[in-house]
């Protein structure tokens, strides 16, 4: 499946207020990076996970994100393949002028 069908199929589970998406999506998303952060800091602390079943929850926590991710594009108008695309330009560009490293978001 490419990012674009998966965007219209997980618009097809969005269920918030139309007038509050923006807000709603951005404060998911904050949400659900700080569960994939939080699963992070409990392996920290507690060593490897024996049971084998990080990998499998850090999983299903990051396709939240996605699905935060996807529906936040389409409140800003873009589909999950602009986002990349655009991320990508952005990042080749920093590479071609060597600032790949450094700080900033206009470097």
């Amino acid at each position: 499946m490419d990012l674009n069908e998966y965007q219209k199929r997980a618009l097809k589970t969005a269920i918030y207020p139309p007038d509050q998406g923006l807000i709603y999506t951005v404060l998911g998303l904050c949400g659900e990076s700080g569960e994939v952060a939080e699963k992070v800091k409990k392996m920290i602390r507690d060593g490897d996970d024996k049971s084998g079943n990080f990998e499998d929850e850090l999983g299903r926590e990051l396709g939240d994100v996605l699905w935060y991710l996807a529906n936040l594009s389409k409140e800003l108008g873009f589909t999950l393949e602009d986002i990349a695309r655009i991320n990508l330009h952005k990042l080749s560009d920093r590479n071609n002028r060597k600032v790949l490293k450094g700080s900033g978001d206009n470097r």
